[in-house]
Order: structure tokens, then C-alpha cells, then sequence
């Protein structure tokens, strides 16, 4: 039966045959991140775990965006499947259990905008992202994880220090996991007419801090960046499953689900390969990186970064 990593990791150090396999497992995954190389009686004992860990409840154990200790169960199911390559990454992110209770914040939130004086939101028709913000503002826990996440993001703004990338990504990942998409996809996908809408949207997920460097990085680093970290693995997965293009299907996706790619989309924001709209004026949006300089390589970049910049499916 699939449970959740950290359930099944549980179950597994109560027996001692499973307990003793899955700690030779970590060493191997361990040895494989620090490029420590294997003999063969080694690289065989590796092999074996695995085998002997794939008739265990490890197996088939998945992980929740939006539950606690996330990181912890990706750390499990990654150790259990470390031998996955790329283009079998799949994994189930999405949690179904809190959607009513979105439905019921959502209703909530429509009874206060009807019974309220609107002067200040029907000012603001003029710019969607800030009539989103407004619309934020009326639920507390939208407004105090969008203040969280803006205030560590901003931290050493117009001085010399550098910001907490890595803080300000766990902030943002807060703020689109906790709060109801009702409320993060009305202020990341707003529509705009004009730049000074567009700049509100560019900088919802503040790109001094998310999403820029001092230069431009090539693509390949931030994919490994991205690898090396077992959230941003994870929703990359998600995101290659959901937002796999194909020139077959009229719509462009090879799953005929776009509200499943734009999820998937949001759930890479706040990770290494946090993407953002290009400029004030398109809704195009990409990666801050760039694929000069990768050599024989050049092929696999330019697919990384085409992943956003010419993906007919998102």
C-alpha cells in the first residue's frame, strides 16, 4: 500500500533485516554525492539493497508538497530510488485532502469582498497584480506568508550584503504551498496590459533575490544545482511530467492537462531553477541562465532552457 516516506521509513527500522538494508542503502547514496568511488564487492552490495529494499513499503512511498517535514521524506524516497535516472523521474507532489477546505476559504473570502466597501479594489482595475494583492490582503495567512517571504527576500536590498538565496527560497515555497492557489495564482498570473502592471507581476517573487545573480550562470549549473537538492529534483520531475510538450496534440501537451503544468510550474519557484516572466510587456517567461560557453554540451542546455522559454505545453 503507498504511504508516505516517512511512515514507511518507520515501519522499515522496526524490522531489523529492512533497518540493516536500508542504512547500507544511505551509505551507498552518501559514497555516490561525495563521488567517492566503489569497488566491485561494493557497487554489488549497493546493487543488492536496492533489490532487497524494492519488496518493502519503501518502494511504493510517496511525498505531499504540502506536508510536514518534506524535505526529510524526499530525502527518503531519493534514497531509495537513487539509481532513477532523469527521464524516469516521476513523482506525486499534489495532496487532494486540502482542497475543500480551499473551497471554504475561498468562500469565506467572497462573502468579505460582497460585503465590504470595495473603493479600494474597484480603484485598482486598472492593474490585476495589485487588485491581487488587495484580494491577498483580505485573508491573514496570505498577507503574513507574502509579508514573510518579502521581508527575508529583501533583506540587504540597496546595500552590499547578498541576500539568503536558499532562505528566500524556503520563504516562497511557504507562501505557494500553504496558501490556496485561489489566492498565489491570481497574483503570479495576473493578466497585464502595461508595464507598470508587468513589473508588479516580474516581481512577485522578488527577482533580486530568487531568481538573478551577478551573472548570468550557465544552464548545466543550475541544473546540477537543482539535482543536488532533493525538493528541486522532485519538482522538476513533476514539472517534465506535467509539462511534457508534443507536436501530436493540438493543445501542445502530451498530458492534455495545462492547470496540472501550471501547478507544476508554480512548484518550481522557490527552488534552484526558480523561473520568472522575461519582461514588463510578455507573458514569456524563462530561467536565469544562459547556455554560452557549455561545449559539446550545447544540446542538452539549450533543452533545459527551452523547457520555459519554448514550451508549447506551458
Amino acid at each position: 500500500p503507498r504511504s508516505d516516506c516517512i511512515a514507511a521509513e518507520q515501519l522499515c527500522l522496526l524490522d531489523s533485516t529492512c533497518n540493516g538494508t536500508y542504512r547500507i542503502l544511505e551509505s551507498c547514496v552518501l559514497a555516490r554525492t561525495r563521488f567517492l568511488p566503489l569497488d566491485h564487492q561494493n557497487r554489488d552490495r549497493c546493487l543488492h539493497a536496492e533489490l532487497v529494499l524494492g519488496n518493502s513499503s519503501l518502494l511504493h512511498c510517496k511525498c505531499h508538497r504540502r506536508m510536514k517535514r518534506q524535505e526529510h521524506c524526499l530525502r527518503i524516497f531519493w534514497t531509495v530510488h537513487s539509481s532513477m535516472t532523469d527521464g524516469e523521474m516521476i513523482i506525486n507532489l499534489q495532496d487532494p485532502a486540502n482542497e475543500e477546505h480551499w473551497k471554504t476559504d475561498y468562500n469565506k473570502l467572497a462573502a468579505l469582498v460582497s460585503g465590504r466597501d470595495c473603493s479600494q479594489l474597484a480603484a485598482d482595475t486598472t492593474n490585476p497584480c495589485l487588485k491581487a494583492t488587495h484580494v491577498c490582503n483580505l485573508s491573514k495567512k496570505c498577507v503574513r506568508l507574502r509579508t514573510d517571504y518579502a521581508s527575508i527576500c529583501t533583506k540587504g536590498a540597496g546595500s552590499d550584503d547578498m541576500c539568503d538565496h536558499r532562505k528566500c527560497h524556503r520563504a516562497l515555497r511557504n507562501f505557494f504551498e500553504k496558501v490556496p492557489e485561489d489566492f498565489t495564482k491570481r497574483i503570479l498570473f495576473c493578466p497585464c496590459q502595461d508595464e507598470l502592471c508587468g513589473e508588479r507581476r516580474r516581481k512577485t517573487i522578488v527577482p533580486d533575490c530568487s531568481f538573478q545573480y551577478n551573472a548570468k550562470p550557465n544552464c548545466l549549473w543550475l541544473l546540477d544545482s537543482c539535482l543536488e537538492d532533493h525538493i528541486c529534483k522532485s519538482r522538476l520531475a513533476d514539472f517534465q511530467q506535467n509539462c511534457q510538450p508534443t507536436d501530436m496534440s493540438p493543445d501542445g501537451c502530451s498530458q492534455h492537462n495545462h492547470a496540472a503544468c501550471l501547478q507544476a510550474y508554480m512548484g518550481m519557484i522557490g527552488t534552484p531553477m526558480t523561473p520568472n516572466y522575461v519582461s514588463n510587456f510578455s507573458v514569456e517567461v524563462s530561467l536565469w541562465c544562459t547556455c554560452e560557453s557549455s561545449g559539446n554540451q550545447k544540446e542538452k542546455c539549450d533543452q533545459i532552457l527551452s523547457m520555459f522559454e519554448s514550451n508549447k505545453c506551458l
